[in-house]
């Protein structure tokens, strides 16, 4: 094992940072899957060239990385890569159930109600009319309904992880340039993963494999993070990509403000690719943690707020999150779009889903201390 690698994940304790990110992501993707919303106007597409599927992605990394890096570490790398096995067949078996659930659901949605163009919307119109076949091919992940493009995405993701894993822990610079040449490939090559008939994924894996594997390196390299919090120049710089790229979003959604900025500059940053993850997605990602992991410290005392603490618990659980949110997302949709769609009640439904995801959170942790010995109970 990597000399400095090991330093690393031995040297890693609990940071509330990364649960707390997950949680924004699995917050702001249930707000951005509730469409004509305003509350979705707050989420972080909104503000930059990447998102809260960007976060979700490198997070997962970085978290899969240590927990799985310590454990090769301690039992060996064969039983650190059945374990991840053994999250892909939670993700599958998660994405199945889901996919069964929310497409009936829909489907009955349409039949019944006023709304049944929201079969089309939702990408399964041919539920009605070839259930078996939308159902098999769901389940070889042919399918694409809406909203569920993102835990899609993490099943080969994750199935691909113990190799990255075997070389983040052996030759961590190395594995990141196979990974960027991946990524680079898939770009100039077009390869992807298709969806009958003729469609592809919203989220190419061979790109945003690069991003799982970022996460993945910054764990266990670290070091170079760290040196890099004393540049005062590179700070200024990575903020005044962050504001540029604030600049362009909006411009991208206001014709007034693009009057502001020259066709040209816009046609580079437009559209913004999040299929293939183009590069000035990943730069402004890399700027946006940068200068969060420098402004917000592990130790930071806004960590332990009982305020954040509903966000904290949402990333703890996001598996769970997700699945809830999707759900939520659809029910806030049909609420908006059967029924008067003022602003009150898009915030009305808003912070509805949002609690009802904290209160699934929250009961799904209260639930696992329950399984605990009294004494760790206690401390948990």
């Amino acid at each position: 094992m990597n000399p400095t690698a090991k330093t690393n994940l031995t040297a890693f304790s609990h940071d509330a940072r990364l649960y707390l990110t997950l949680g924004i992501a699995n917050w702001s993707i249930f707000l951005d899957h509730i469409p004509n919303n305003v509350a979705n106007l707050l989420t972080l597409r909104n503000f930059g060239f990447s998102g809260a599927a960007d976060l979700f992605v490198f997070v997962v990394g970085y978290g899969v990385t240590i927990i799985h890096g310590k454990m090769a570490m301690e039992r060996g790398f064969v039983v650190a890569a059945t374990r991840i096995f053994r999250r892909v067949w939670r993700l599958y078996a998660a994405y199945v159930v889901l996919f069964v659930i929310y497409i009936d659901a829909i489907a009955y949605v349409a039949s019944q109600s006023t709304a049944p163009e929201i079969i089309h919307e939702y990408n399964i119109s041919g539920i009605l009319e070839h259930p078996l076949r939308i159902l098999v091919r769901g389940l070889v992940l042919q399918e694409e309904p809406l909203n569920l493009d993102l835990l899609q995405l993490m099943i080969p993701l994750m199935a691909f992880f113990p190799l990255a894993l075997w070389g983040l822990l052996r030759r961590p610079h190395l594995t990141l340039l196979a990974s960027i040449a991946v990524y680079f490939a898939a770009r100039y090559f077009g390869w992807t993963f298709r969806i009958s008939p003729d469609g592809e994924w919203t989220f190419n894996p061979f790109c945003w494999q690069m991003l799982m594997v970022l996460g993945g390196w910054f764990a266990v390299t670290g070091a170079p993070a760290r040196a890099l919090q004393g540049m005062s120049w590179l700070r200024a710089l990575a903020g005044a990509y962050l504001v540029f790229a604030m600049a362009v979003t909006l411009a991208r959604h206001s014709p007034a403000l693009s009057a502001y900025l020259p066709d040209a500059v816009l046609g580079i940053f437009t559209p913004n690719d999040k299929e293939n993850l183009a590069p000035h997605r990943v730069l402004h990602f890399l700027a946006l943690a940068y200068l969060a992991t420098y402004l917000v410290p592990a130790d930071h005392p806004a960590l332990k707020w009982k305020s954040l603490q509903p966000v904290i618990l949402s990333g703890e659980e996001w598996l769970a999150v997700f699945c809830v949110g999707v759900f939520l997302s659809f029910a806030a949709h049909l609420i908006l779009i059967t029924g008067p769609n003022l602003v009150a009640i898009q915030i009305l439904v808003s912070l509805v889903g949002l609690g009802a995801i904290a209160a699934v959170a929250y009961y799904i942790s209260w639930s696992r201390r329950q399984d605990l010995p009294a004494a760790l109970r206690q401390r948990a």
